[in-house]
């Protein structure tokens, strides 16, 4: 099989792409690109792979989603531009990229005849229904162009299956978290922001009260959704939406108390407003996806949060190694 990851310099499409690499019967995996969010770093180890390709482009332009689809059997589209604030703060970008770029990968695998496009949704297409836990047919109005976006890749799928007769899996993720998530930049998620902070004693920021709470969901589970869905033999489960958490509710004040005791520091967090669109309360009803796609996340919360810290901590030291050695360069 031959696997197109769009993304896949990204915090998932990475981990997505490490998992395919150690597949003997994937031929080939190649990630498409732009870096604008992803990091050469994060694929830096796989160019030692000879079945390992990597495209520099971007999903908004359709040559290159075209190009990318060439001999291509499955597709796992990842590529995106994150974040609630970011959306608000640009709506007509984050519409370019998750709309229009979706719509590319879609086209280009409908030409190019791929058996199976996988995409990365989002729980914010629940939007303001107030029901817990979220299942996957009852969903409220949106509360930001992210979600609008989200849903819009959702009713382009459902449309290209039944016209085209492709076949589709959307992952409505929510709150993903792990190594090679980026604590960097203005729109960076709340876990690696508050373990950088944590890590260099710094208060944590919390928006609103920290009862906000999230079905924060480890990376490994959402890499082994991605390969079920690409690889499952079950008709019933194809063109089809499926929630992927890890169906526990955790607070922001939880989430604090929890990398505190990890990472042995004892930093107060300081409280700032809420951010508009964002949902206050979050969690999945993961039984459809159990029930169709065989999907069983074996990380909870707590040991991914302690994986996800020894990440930082090695990568903060490499860092830091790194410098030193400059330095005396110099």
């Amino acid at each position: 099989m031959r696997v197109l990851v769009t993304g896949g310099a990204g915090f998932i499409g990475a981990n997505i792409v490490e998992c395919l690499l150690a597949d003997e019967n994937i031929e080939l995996v190649r990630v498409l690109d732009n870096l604008a969010t992803g990091s050469v770093d994060n694929i830096t180890e796989f160019y030692s792979y000879s079945k390992f390709e990597f495209i520099q482009g971007d999903i908004r332009d359709y040559s290159t989603c075209a190009r990318a689809s060439d001999g291509i059997d499955l597709v796992t589209h990842q590529a995106a531009l994150g974040s609630v604030p970011r959306s608000i703060d640009d709506p007509l970008t984050s519409n370019e990229v998750n709309i229009t770029g979706t719509l590319n990968v879609f086209t280009a695998g409908k030409e190019k005849k791929v058996k199976k496009i996988v995409y990365a949704a989002s729980s914010s297409t629940y939007g303001d229904h107030p029901g817990l836990p979220k299942v996957e047919h009852e969903i409220g109005k949106p509360l930001s162009p992210y979600a609008v976006t989200k849903y819009a890749n959702e009713l382009y799928a459902d449309v290209f299956g039944r016209v085209y007769n492709m076949e589709f899996i959307g992952l409505r993720y929510f709150n993903v978290f792990g190594p090679k998530q980026n604590p960097k930049g203005p729109y960076a998620a709340v876990i690696p922001l508050f373990t950088e902070s944590l890590l260099n004693l710094r208060p944590p920021v919390i928006n609103g009260d920290g009862m906000t709470s999230r079905d924060f969901t480890y990376v490994a589970n959402v890499v082994q959704a991605n390969i079920l869905s690409l690889f499952t033999k079950n008709s019933k489960a194809v063109n089809q939406v499926y929630n992927i958490g890890y169906g526990q509710q955790t607070s922001l004040l939880q989430l604090v108390q929890y990398l505190r005791e990890i990472l042995g520091v004892n930093v107060d967090p300081i409280h700032i407003p809420e951010r508009a669109g964002d949902v206050k309360h979050s969690l999945a009803d993961i039984s459809k996806a159990k029930t169709l796609l065989g999907y069983d996340p074996t990380v909870s919360v707590e040991e991914g949060l302690r994986k996800t810290c020894e990440w930082y901590k090695l990568k903060n030291e490499r860092s830091k190694t790194k410098s030193v050695n400059q330095e005396s360069n110099i």
